[in-house]
């Protein structure tokens, strides 16, 4: 069996959900034990063991997802300027590397959370109130895996148990199942998942483990999503994604933070229970795999002191700039800064940020970039990302920002910021355009409460397009907008091709000279602004975009080792909820 490990990825996270060398502090979320096999003979034992067994799913198996998470979710969709990356352009293969490590990192939380629960089901010390809320957690992981794996690729098989799999031997010759099939298992497991776990309140001091409204939540965005699978938007769904959104607002006790740059920092991001669910990193490196690297690829040169960042040649599109109603050739002294969404994700000229860099009394993007001294050892001198803007999200500082903020000093590649897949933002604008035809009172009420909370001026009128373009200012830089197009393309695919092919996915020449010549020589913003030079170089605009584009391919190795899964090959129908029953 072991000889194949190489040759498949999904059959490497079904194999490696059985090899469980691990698990964590029950506080501290650390993902797997050390050393020896934990299985019911020695571990699940009590309450608290029930918790460790089950706080790796929320971030190890996760780990290599993190980089196809940010080239599929944003720099696809147009959100993010990469370079020639092949995500850029729609040209990813099967032989793609972040392609492979994303199906790998899907199929292994999907057989983790499969033993996790096998475990918990055999094991006889604990509670059964315990058994039940860890796992529904494993459930809700489980279906999420799932809801990105039939969101990427479309039609998937589906592995329900790992070791009956396994026993069979048919582990290379299993098929895809159609997607209707994929969004009704996926449904099937959180509507389980909300029978086992609690209600929490506002009464609770932890909102960082998955609960029933977070189940909730997540069920009523895969409603949302499946409303256009068959052509046209199914009233239906429509109705369930809005009854189930609805119910998260009016009786979860969440509510948005006040301040939203404060969602995405270290420190108090969750005080509110906004953040329904999140990847919970550890900054350590043993194992590896626990820890959140995404700073490394995402934050310019010498942003930190680990070595560890190289993310600046990189960043927000000219395109999501425009969006936001600005440009980095505007001038910083006229540009509207009242929707702090914006600031909050992506730095441009003149953008100064208090919570970096606190022990040296804040962070200045232009200084940094241009002023050596200050930078020590950052770009030296000359902007990275032609289109004149960098990433803000997904970025916690310096060492001495995460060791304010946790006690714990970050290593190379490897801290502790969360990241978040749903929040309670979204939930309102799940519920807005699911009501949008049915009550538009309503969908006007919370696209505008998530507006107001940004600093934005509330709208008068509400269309889908205003919806549409909200979700995309209000969750820029948290890979979720590739994702939007897709399930807009079930129903509306010349929309969604028309609009790829409209965006400025390109960059500027000339902007470092702007930027340069703005700062002044002191770095004390004394010099003018004049961009009336800086060109729109259109390199990557009109990209080739397609029906097919919609749909990533397999992993080439997955394609060799089981033909079934070839782009061509069949897709079979299952009725899943006679075929995989949870009957426990």
């Amino acid at each position: 069996m072991l000889k194949n490990m190489k040759t498949m990825t999904i059959f490497k996270g079904i194999a490696m959900g059985m090899l469980l060398i691990g698990l964590a502090s029950c506080e501290e979320f650390l993902n797997r034990p050390t050393e020896d096999n934990y299985n019911t003979d020695n571990f699940y034992k009590t309450d608290a063991q029930c918790e460790q067994g089950v706080n790796y799913l929320y971030n190890s198996p996760w780990y290599d997802f993190q980089r196809g998470f940010i080239k599929i979710g944003e720099v696809m969709s147009g959100n993010m300027y990469w370079g020639s990356s092949p995500y850029m352009d729609f040209t990813t293969n099967g032989t793609d590397q972040d392609l492979v490590n994303m199906s790998y990192s899907l199929w292994a939380v999907n057989g983790h959370a499969n033993v996790v629960i096998d475990n918990l089901l055999k094991s006889e010390g604990p509670s059964q109130t315990a058994k039940n809320k860890c796992i529904g957690e494993a459930l809700v992981w489980k279906a999420f895996a799932y809801f990105f794996m039939v969101r990427t690729f479309g039609e998937v098989p589906i592995v329900h148990n790992n070791t009956g799999l396994l026993n069979s031997g048919n582990y290379n010759t299993i098929s895809k199942v159609e997607k209707a099939d994929v969004y009704e298992y996926i449904i099937m497991t959180l509507e389980k998942a909300m029978e086992l776990l609690p209600k929490k309140t506002s009464d609770w001091a932890d909102y960082e483990r998955i609960d029933y409204y977070a189940a909730e939540a997540l069920l009523a965005k895969v409603y949302l999503t499946r409303a256009g699978l068959s052509g046209s938007l199914s009233p239906e769904d429509l109705s369930n994604a809005a009854r189930y959104a609805k119910d998260v607002i009016d009786h979860s006790g969440r509510t948005l933070t006040p301040n939203y740059e404060d969602v995405f920092r270290l420190k108090g991001f969750n005080q509110t229970g906004e953040c329904l669910i999140s990847w919970l990193w550890k900054c350590g490196r043993d194992p590896w795999t626990q820890q959140n690297t995404l700073q490394s690829d995402l934050a310019m040169v010498g942003f930190d002191e680990n070595g560890d960042c190289w993310g600046g040649w990189g960043g927000p599109s000219v395109d999501l700039q425009e969006a936001f109603g600005t440009s980095a050739i505007a001038n910083p002294a006229t540009r509207n800064n009242a929707d702090v969404r914006r600031r909050a994700t992506m730095m441009l000229g003149g953008d100064k940020y208090p919570y970096f860099w606190t022990d040296k009394g804040g962070f200045d993007f232009l200084r940094f970039v241009y002023d050596k001294d200050y930078g020590k050892g950052g770009p030296g001198g000359s902007l990275q990302c032609p289109t004149g803007a960098n990433n803000v999200k997904n970025l916690y500082g310096d060492n001495q920002d995460h060791i304010d903020a946790t006690g714990i000093t970050p290593q190379n590649m490897a801290n502790q910021l969360p990241t978040h897949l749903l929040r309670l933002s979204d939930v309102y604008l799940i519920y807005a355009e699911a009501v949008l035809n049915t009550n538009n009172t309503e969908s006007l009420r919370f696209v505008n409460l998530v507006r107001e909370r940004a600093g934005a001026t509330p709208v008068t009128t509400v269309t889908f397009d205003t919806i549409w373009k909200e979700r995309r200012l209000e969750l820029a830089g948290e890979g979720d907008r590739w994702y939007d197009y897709v399930r807009r393309s079930y129903y509306d695919m010349q929309a969604c091709i028309n609009e790829l092919k409209a965006q400025r996915r390109s960059f500027f020449n000339g902007i470092d000279a702007v930027y340069k010549e703005y700062v002044g020589e002191n770095f004390d913003y004394s010099g003018t602004w004049d961009a009336s030079t800086v060109v729109y170089n259109d390199l990557y605009d009109n990209p080739n975009v397609t029906p097919s584009s919609f749909t990533l391919p397999f992993p080439t190795e997955d394609v060799v080792f089981n033909g079934n899964m070839a782009t061509d090959a069949p897709a079979i129908h299952v009725d899943v909820r006679a075929e995989y029953p949870y009957d426990f």
